[in-house]
């Protein structure tokens, strides 16, 4: 599967909030709250944080990021047009924002102020069960990390987190290439894949020398999807 991230088109990927509603529906969301732009590197939101505003993202990517009790920074999730981030504060309304979300490049975004989301849910039913929908994704991608940290070597969970990025935000470039346009750190890759980074640097490296990936400053380039699917005993599709 292929999902080209949107740059302002009002195209966005099929599961992803904006992708699962109907016109009406998407475009009443899309009149709620005030369009803002973001640099690269910006910070949307903060962890600790008691505000409860919600950022429907139109383009572009965020990283989500939490700080843990040993005081390391872990990724937690990718994010990008057509999601929404900073929902679950607002919806608790109680409990400080439990993560930061920074900008990967420059993106554009509503910024929903408290309140607004929970009316929408209420008086739309079709918003509430598509963003139920998206948070029963989100809780499968969580435990299908989980259940890989048991079951596969780090090389193997390496190789499924970067075909599950190419699928959701990856962009083909020639053949079976797909280049993923996200700054991922090995730091950030080691807490997607619970592995040390020094055992990061070392698959990366091993998938470097077989010709499956390139990884630069700014993107990682999977040169072949198929054979790295393989290896990630994914099943083609």
């Amino acid at each position: 599967m292929h999902v080209t991230v949107p740059s302002g088109s009002g195209e966005w990927p099929a599961r992803s909030l904006l992708g699962r509603l109907s016109p009406p529906a998407r475009q009443e969301l899309l009149g709620r709250g005030t369009e803002v732009r973001f640099d690269a590197d910006a910070l949307l939101l903060r962890q600790g944080m008691n505000d409860r505003h919600v950022l429907l993202l139109l383009s572009g990517l965020t990283k989500v990021t939490a700080v843990v009790e040993n005081g390391e920074t872990s990724l937690l999730a990718v994010r990008a047009g057509g999601d929404t981030v900073g929902e679950m504060a607002a919806m608790d309304g109680a409990a400080p924002r439990s993560a930061t979300v920074t900008a990967c490049g420059p993106l554009t975004a509503r910024v929903l102020p408290d309140g607004a989301l929970r009316e929408l849910l209420l008086r739309r039913p079709e918003v509430s069960m598509a963003l139920t929908a998206v948070v029963a994704d989100r809780l499968r991608w969580a435990n299908r990390r989980r259940l890989d940290f048991r079951g596969y070597p780090a090389k193997v969970r390496l190789a499924r987190v970067l075909v599950e990025l190419a699928a959701s935000y990856g962009t083909p470039r020639a053949a079976d290439a797909v280049v993923i346009d996200i700054r991922l750190t090995q730091p950030e890759l080691a807490t997607l894949i619970g592995a040390a980074e020094t055992t990061v640097h070392k698959v990366l490296r091993e998938l470097r020398e077989e010709g499956l990936v390139e990884t630069g400053y700014r993107a990682t380039v999977i040169r072949d999807l198929p054979r790295l699917r393989r290896l990630a005993d994914l099943v083609d599709q």
